[in-house]
């Protein structure tokens, strides 16, 4: 099994902007690997690093073995990524955008046509193989940058917020693909959306201010996360005295805390004696994000 491994990466920009900061990890090169942050945290600029578009100022990192300052050429052959403001050309076609790209990428004329319908069909949208890229939906036009990436038989995928701006359903049509294809190749995924990264990471890394403060699958994050519980409860409900919790309410007035075990099921006893309704759950991507961080995911520009 492969892998991807980062040695103190550092970049620094030249207004002194420090983007990345002594970033260190190594994970296995399978399924999908989720890197989330608020905006301006560092993700683009990692996976830019990674993908072999951006020099680091420090560090270097190796991808199976290949070295990403070293094995430039050779690493490229291997990988393929959608940037975050990757965007389908409006005058061509699915067909013509998948083909055009094969071709950059030295295939044949015949294996890049009939690589690119079947990248088309996988993601059920060979029917507008021949429709302007100007006509589709937004949704449609996310797939055709994904089939694009799919179509080169890259062992190495990175999408950068590949969501970002889709509506829910698309998203979710998405998400089965990205599944689907994180069975056969290495998925390097960013996003913001924490549901998201929920739902599809096998792991998830957490950057802040370009430091990586967190990484692990989802059950480890919990294990690692200062709460383990959480227990909602309706607006006016009494809250009694608590040992080593946190509670917040939201503008609707709904009571959240946020507990560990012991607490958590001395609290659902007492609230069960009581008569008043409430849930407990395990602490979700977005409560184990706040904990770590201390906020909430923001829209600033992206570093």
């Amino acid at each position: 099994m492969g892998k991807l491994e980062c040695k103190e990466i550092t970049k620094v920009y030249q207004d002194h902007r420090k983007a990345l900061d002594n970033i260190s990890f190594s994970v296995e090169t399978n399924g999908i690997f989720g890197l989330i942050g608020r905006n301006g945290a560092g993700k683009t600029t990692l996976i830019r690093v990674l993908a072999t578009e951006l020099e680091p100022s420090s560090g270097t990192a190796s991808i199976n073995g290949n070295d990403i300052l070293k094995d430039t050429d050779k690493l490229r052959e291997k990988i393929a990524i959608v940037p975050q403001e990757a965007r389908a050309i409006r005058w061509m076609t699915p067909k013509q955008t998948v083909m055009s790209y094969l071709l950059w990428r030295g295939y044949p004329y015949k294996q890049a046509n009939e690589l690119a319908f079947e990248s088309l069909k996988k993601l059920k949208i060979e029917q507008y193989a021949d429709t302007l890229n100007s006509r589709l939906s937004g949704g449609t036009k996310r797939k055709v940058l994904i089939a694009t990436v799919t179509a080169s038989e890259a062992d190495i995928i990175f999408l950068d917020e590949p969501t970002t701006g889709l509506d829910p359903i698309s998203r979710r049509e998405l998400w089965d693909i990205l599944r689907d294809l994180g069975k056969t190749r290495f998925i390097f995924l960013t996003t913001h959306y924490l549901d998201e990264a929920e739902q599809l990471a096998d792991q998830i890394g957490i950057l802040k201010n370009g430091k990586l403060v967190s990484i692990g699958t989802l059950s480890e994050l919990r294990g690692g996360s200062r709460y383990q519980y959480s227990i909602k409860l309706p607006p006016n409900t009494q809250v009694p005295p608590l040992k080593d919790s946190e509670v917040t309410a939201s503008k609707s007035g709904y009571i959240q805390i946020m507990t560990d075990e012991a607490e958590a099921f001395r609290l659902a006893r007492l609230f069960s004696e009581q008569g008043d309704k409430f849930s407990i759950t395990p602490v979700t991507l977005d409560d184990i994000f706040f904990s770590i961080v201390g906020q909430k995911v923001g829209d600033e520009a992206e570093a």
